[in-house]
């Protein structure tokens, strides 16, 4: 049967030759929801006893643009990739026992960027847009607004406390998200030198590709793309020698990868493609340095199984690498081309990067303990992203919905933006999405209002949890609030005087006069 054919088949199965969507048997039956219901309330019962372990380890997994409609979304492709219908599909975050939302607004904008929101999450302070690891002190772009105003992030905190640190991405190690664990930097895109203006040189700026190797010279693991940004300009990529526009940036003439193999000597690895990666034997390998592109990693959907890693491979290691050390580790680990794919407006290329940030939050899972791993699952901010038209259940993600517009009569998929490139009009009048193949890789799903690069969105975020003390990650909260938690879980940071050991757990000093405070606190201990 060809591929024609197999999808008419599986249309078939799932809503009926007729068109109509076709209910599972089962579902039919209000036996099946009671029992699913009751059996979710047992387990919810179970929660009753919280976990006040201490967290050995802490894990932030951050899907960049990763809202809410976006995890749904998510959730059915996934389903729909194993031959289900979708919607009863769990993600692997969705198995997270506490949720809670996380307003994600910085400092001077209401709809946020990455650079301010990362400050939040990962330094524990709101801050300006397009700047990291600052205040909002610090004025973007202007380099003496800089010192005194540097903020430190929770994987210093980590450090300091003598645990193994990394960060996974699938962008550039110097992109807003990673950069604001380890920078301080009034402006984001300021990866290299190149990228600065005279003036913030001349100043004592620093770009973050360099801060990335000397504000915290031993980070454990870093993994991600952005190897031109490391490498004297006009040197040729190792990967694509005859590309230009991949060869190397800097006009310092410094070579930041040589540099820290160097200094890290026999300890450490440097790899730049998968097959290096894979060969490597983490109870060997104290620190690495993997770099597997120029600039952002590809898309997964694009990307060559052969020459570069998954997201799910990279994670696997570094946590094989970084368990080893018995204070502990701490790993940010970012799907950052979720972003990319809905500011593209392909809908297809965000929404499988999604899938496969939850297949390493999964991979994650199986290598850690929720007794001493505290894991966190959120977003930097949304995007204008949707679906809706009333979708019949079992269609495809990625499909029209089943009505045409009653104003101009021509037929819509599900998945729309509120703005950006797939904004077009044919002969003065919206484009006839029937008449082209709209379930491509890269089609750019229609928008109301025309833009080259579609925006953020600015309502709430979620945030799961699970592990020590995860049950404090609740309610609605500032974001800047999530690393407090992390660090607190984990006796790293400030505000440490909990931290007095009774047989494994968290021991929770009573710091208020309250009463009904100490009844509950002792509760807890008891």
């Amino acid at each position: 049967m060809n591929l024609s054919g197999l999808l008419i088949a599986c249309s078939c199965l799932i809503l009926g030759c007729s068109g109509k969507p076709q209910i599972p048997e089962q579902e039919k039956d209000p036996k099946y929801w009671n029992n699913w219901a009751q059996q979710t309330l047992k387990n919810a019962l179970k929660l009753q006893s919280l976990n006040i372990n201490k967290a050995k380890n802490l894990i932030l997994f951050l899907g960049d643009g990763m809202g809410v409609p976006t995890v749904t979304a998510a959730r059915i492709l996934k389903g729909q990739l194993n031959g289900k219908t979708g919607e009863e599909t769990q993600l692997e975050m969705d198995k997270f026992p506490f949720v809670s939302l996380a307003k994600t607004y910085n400092t001077n904008a209401q709809v946020p960027d990455s650079a301010g929101t990362a400050t939040a999450f990962l330094c524990g302070v709101k801050a300006n847009e397009g700047t990291v690891g600052v205040s909002a002190a610090a004025v973007r772009s202007q380099c003496n607004t800089t010192e005194g105003n540097e903020v430190t992030s929770i994987l210093k905190w980590a450090k300091d406390a003598r645990k193994s640190v990394g960060i996974v991405t699938t962008t550039r190690l110097t992109h807003a998200t990673p950069s604001a664990a380890y920078a301080h930097c009034v402006d984001r895109d300021w990866y290299s030198d190149n990228e600065m203006p005279p003036e913030a040189l001349q100043s004592g700026c620093k770009d973050i590709a360099r801060q990335l190797f000397e504000n915290i010279p031993n980070i454990d693991v870093l993994m991600g793309g952005g190897r031109k940004y490391m490498h004297p300009k006009n040197m040729s990529d190792v990967e694509y020698p005859n590309q230009a526009k991949h060869s190397g940036t800097r006009n310092d003439g410094r070579n930041l990868v040589e540099e820290w193999k160097a200094r890290m000597k026999d300890k450490a690895h440097y790899v730049w493609n998968k097959n290096q990666l894979l060969s490597l034997d983490p109870r060997n390998v104290d620190y690495l340095l993997g770099i597997f592109e120029p600039n952002d990693m590809s898309y997964d959907l694009e990307r060559n199984s052969d020459t570069d890693p998954s997201l799910t491979e990279m994670v696997d290691v570094a946590i094989k690498i970084l368990k080893k050390n018995p204070n502990g580790f701490y790993l940010l680990v970012e799907g950052g081309r979720i972003d990319h794919g809905h500011h593209e407006g392909k809908a297809k290329q965000a929404l499988h990067e999604a899938v496969e940030m939850d297949r390493a939050i999964g991979r994650a899972d199986l290598l850690t303990s929720t007794l001493d791993t505290l894991t966190v699952v959120t977003a930097d901010h949304s995007h204008v992203f949707s679906f809706g038209g009333y979708t019949h259940r079992g269609s495809t993600i990625f499909g029209l919905a089943p009505m045409s517009s009653d104003i101009d009569q021509k037929p819509f998929t599900s998945i729309l933006y509120g703005n950006g490139p797939g904004y077009k009009l044919v002969n003065g009048a919206r484009e006839n999405v029937s008449t082209i193949k709209y379930e491509d890789n890269n089609y750019r799903a229609q928008s109301a209002v025309p833009l080259n690069y579609e925006t953020h969105g600015g309502e709430d975020v979620a945030v799961f949890a699970k592990g020590p003390l995860a049950h404090l990650l609740h309610g609605v909260h500032e974001q800047n609030y999530i690393p407090h938690v992390m660090a607190y879980a984990a006796c790293i940071g400030q505000n440490k005087d909990h931290c007095y050991s009774k047989d494994g757990a968290v021991g929770l000093k009573p710091v208020f006069s309250s009463i009904a405070t100490i009844l509950t606190i002792t509760r807890l201990l008891c």
